[in-house]
């Protein structure tokens, strides 16, 4: 069994005296330490959500464009063309910043920022964590679940099977 691998009945205990799952937290990592990687894992979660927005807007942006320039056709139809024009000329593929339309910022911002994080985050997480993710979710879920209740299992039925098999 590989060292991120672990029954759900199999337990240590660290220095500190809890028991935790053999295998999620990497040997020799302290709490402080997953903490810490917990926060900034934390914060590239609300990085993820705020790039979400960002293509939200993205999208939102686009389709407005499209139902303004089906606006015009729509007055064009209805006999008002001079409306129309205006429309057509001071809104449709109209920059929302200067110089840019919304998929120039969205690849602006995950070039100069988004990326680098990104790249940030796991750097941090492979040198302190051996690369595992939400170490600290983990461990919270362990001491926040009723062991042995219908709801609180440690995994799912289906890869507790799977790991039984393969052992």
């Amino acid at each position: 069994m590989s060292d991120s691998e672990s029954n759900d009945g199999e337990r240590a205990s660290d220095a500190d005296g809890l028991q935790r799952p053999v295998g999620r937290r990497p040997r020799g990592v302290d709490d402080d330490t997953v903490a810490a990687v917990g926060k900034v894992t934390e914060a590239f979660e609300w990085l993820e959500r705020a790039r979400g927005c960002l293509y939200d807007f993205h999208h939102m942006m686009g389709r407005a464009d499209l139902l303004m320039s089906d606006a015009a056709d729509s007055l064009v139809a209805a006999g008002h063309e001079q409306q129309a024009q205006v429309l057509d000329r001071e809104v449709v593929g109209r920059n929302v910043l200067d110089g840019r339309w919304t998929f120039q910022i969205v690849e602006e911002f995950d070039d100069c920022y988004y990326e680098p994080v990104r790249a940030a985050e796991r750097r941090i997480r492979e040198q302190l964590m051996a690369g595992r993710r939400h170490v600290f979710e983990a461990e919270m879920k362990e001491r926040r679940r009723s062991a042995g209740r219908p709801g609180h299992e440690a995994r799912p039925a289906a890869v507790h099977r799977l790991s039984q098999a393969a052992e």
